[in-house]
């Protein structure tokens, strides 16, 4: 979270992916540096146990959120 607000500081919009347990952290975190709404794109929990083609479903299952944000086109919670 601490990078993507930097970059976003900096004029780039940043995406990040969080699985649903940590949204709140996730949350808090960019509250602390100053996005009291940041845009962030929940998975399912667990990650690292998935095989390689359950983590691409995954990715694919996010993307639109992540172009939403990259492209500017409203805000993702």
């Amino acid at each position: 979270m601490h990078n993507a607000t930097q970059i976003e500081k900096r004029g780039t919009p940043a995406a990040v992916i969080c699985t649903k347990p940590f949204a709140q952290t996730g949350a808090a975190m960019a509250k602390r540096q100053g996005y009291s709404s940041y845009r962030i794109v929940l998975i399912d929990h667990p990650v690292s146990n998935l095989s390689r083609e359950q983590v691409q479903e995954r990715a694919r299952q996010a993307l639109p959120q992540v172009l939403a944000i990259a492209l500017g086109n409203g805000d993702i919670l």
